[in-house]
């Protein structure tokens, strides 16, 4: 994020480019933002904090094709800074607050239910790597840079979070892998 001062009669432009940026990143960020802490109205607040930040820096803005990365990385620092405090620690219950029966849906729904489910029991720093290595698709490097960390520290989390995230599925891991 650079520094060049706004030309001045930009200012509508830049307000264009800027909304059609939130227009099409929105969902996705929100997306993200959800799976990073599981739960949609903080997920909503997560993204609306980082689109604020975002619109303070716009006009500053010299290389915007690095906005998915530092959205990203705002989201994951937000996330995992609010799990640090402690009225925000998650607790294990025996049954999630939103369970909700799924008569009849596709297979996906279902899966995506244990997916999140078991996701929420996982340490917020090594969900945010699981999220962005396998639901994102980022590597290794892209990762670490998103997480201002490692490479070697994105490595050692990937594997904790996935033995993680295997024990809190335990029996429905089987029920995630493929049939044949």
């Amino acid at each position: 994020m650079g520094g060049e001062p706004d030309g001045g009669g930009s200012g509508a432009a830049s307000e264009i480019s800027f909304e059609e940026f939130f227009r099409t990143r929105r969902d996705t960020l929100r997306r993200t933002a959800y799976l990073l802490c599981g739960d949609w109205h903080r997920a909503d607040d997560h993204v609306q904090a980082a689109f604020v930040s975002l619109h303070r820096h716009w006009r500053r803005i010299r290389d915007k094709a690095a906005l998915d990365a530092w959205m990203r990385r705002t989201l994951v620092r937000a996330v995992v800074d609010e799990s640090r405090r402690p009225w925000r620690r998650e607790r294990a219950t025996a049954e999630p607050d939103d369970r909700r029966a799924v008569p009849g849906a596709a297979d996906a729904v279902a899966t995506r239910h244990v997916l999140v489910g078991g996701l929420r029991s996982v340490p917020p720093r090594q969900r945010a790597v699981l999220v962005l290595r396998f639901l994102e698709g980022l590597d290794v490097p892209a990762t670490a840079v998103a997480l201002s960390c490692s490479e070697g520290t994105v490595k050692s989390q990937t594997s904790a979070g996935l033995a993680a995230l295997r024990t809190a599925l335990g029996d429905a891991l089987d029920d995630l892998r493929p049939a044949g």
